[in-house]
């Protein structure tokens, strides 16, 4: 399988806190494992899927592809869920 990550993917990351990438690890590991535990979105983010994860008492979003075929699987953003889908869109 080929892990791949969009740049503002990166760039959001790069500028968390040790104890939430922990968090963040935990949820990836959990997608890379079984890619089909995200819920499939539907419309203008046909395509993507969205895991859900928790770090203290926050509830954060992940969202990514997956391409079964040429399993690639590409992490896209990942954030609360305040404008995530609005920022997700563009």
């Amino acid at each position: 399988m080929i892990i791949q990550q969009t740049n503002s993917f990166k760039r959001r990351v790069k500028k968390m806190h040790k104890a939430e990438k922990l968090a963040l690890d935990a949820a990836v590991k959990e997608i890379v494992e079984n890619p089909f535990i995200g819920v499939l979105k539907v419309g203008d983010l046909a395509g993507i899927q969205v895991f859900k994860y928790k770090y203290n008492t926050q509830l954060y979003l992940l969202a990514y592809s997956y391409i079964e075929e040429e399993l690639v699987l590409t992490f896209i953003e990942q954030g609360t869920h305040e404008n995530f889908y609005q920022d997700l869109k563009t």
